[in-house]
């Protein structure tokens, strides 16, 4: 079997995994509140990445780390995992599960838009429209179709949703910066995530012990959203001839999200949904488009 072809296959388990968190965050919001959600998913993606830089053999790598580099990891942890899910949780706890995924999905373009000022990109007449194509696909979805009564389904919850792209982009802009292994990365910034994430819970007393239902909800999500699926995707880039080959398959996620939001929580998918994740998904691959037809006329 060629490196390429378990690349897919890693990938592919990937994107299978990202692809019931959607349906797993409302059905684990039934058992406890979004900040129990929050403090025990991500204990147990800590511990995962815990064992794991074990059994990579990488303490030395996380022993060597700078002091700038722990301070990088002490700002990217505040975003994410603690702020991000924050964020998330209560926007999935407010809003239909099929509307957060897909307004979730506008991330890559909030990406580019924050790379003109962070990272001082350009943007193309074709990537701007693009941006538009997504945004007015995010409103589709944020009004339920009711565009011209300009009546959003819930106002906090899509300001939230809209919030959490912001926070995971300002992210993946941090992350770009950060020229460490993944691995260490990512163990650092949850163990910082999840020391700020304890000390607000302390302060709020809002921990508890989930029954039964409820610790399979939130180890689920520490293992599928956060944890587990973090390393299968790495290792789907690292054997990849490019990250093109596998990255298009993330756009499969959230129509699959869909069909598997329908069969476990019931909801039915609102034909606003399916065409403003279309408008969404295809504002981001014009900016592709746009990006590669950029390259080949430098090249």
């Amino acid at each position: 079997m060629s490196d390429q072809t378990k690349s897919y296959i890693f990938a592919g388990a990937a994107v299978l995994c990202w692809s019931t968190v959607g349906s797993a965050f409302k059905l684990a919001l039934r058992e406890v509140d979004f900040m129990n959600l929050l403090f025990w998913s991500v204990a147990v993606s800590l511990l995962i990445f815990v064992a794991f830089t074990g059994f990579q053999k990488k303490w030395k790598l996380v022993a060597r780390q700078t002091k700038k580099e722990i301070f990088m990891s002490a700002a990217m942890g505040f975003l994410n995992p603690f702020f991000y899910y924050f964020i998330l949780f209560q926007a999935y706890d407010v809003l239909l599960a099929q509307e957060a995924l897909t307004l979730n999905y506008l991330w890559p373009v909030v990406l580019v838009i924050l790379s003109v000022p962070i990272l001082k990109q350009k943007i193309s007449l074709l990537s701007f429209v693009a941006i538009l194509v997504s945004f007015a696909g995010s409103f589709v979805i944020a009004t339920g179709g009711n565009i011209l009564e300009f009546r959003f389904t819930n106002t906090y919850g899509v300001i939230l949703a809209l919030i959490s792209t912001v926070v995971w982009a300002l992210f993946w802009i941090l992350n770009i910066k950060d020229k460490r292994d993944e691995s260490v990365k990512l163990l650092m910034n949850f163990a910082f995530g999840f020391l700020y994430i304890l000390i607000f819970s302390v302060v709020k007393g809002s921990l508890i012990l989930p029954n039964l239902n409820g610790i399979i909800g939130v180890a689920y999500v520490g293992m599928f959203e956060m944890g587990i699926t973090f390393f299968l995707w790495m290792k789907a880039l690292s054997l990849s001839k490019t990250t093109a080959k596998v990255s298009n398959l993330i756009y499969f996620a959230p129509f699959i999200s869909l069909f598997i939001v329908n069969i476990t929580i019931g909801e039915e998918i609102k034909s606003a949904t399916i065409t403003g994740l279309v408008m969404i998904i295809g504002g981001i691959l014009m900016q592709k488009f746009s990006g590669n037809q950029k390259q080949n006329k430098v090249s």
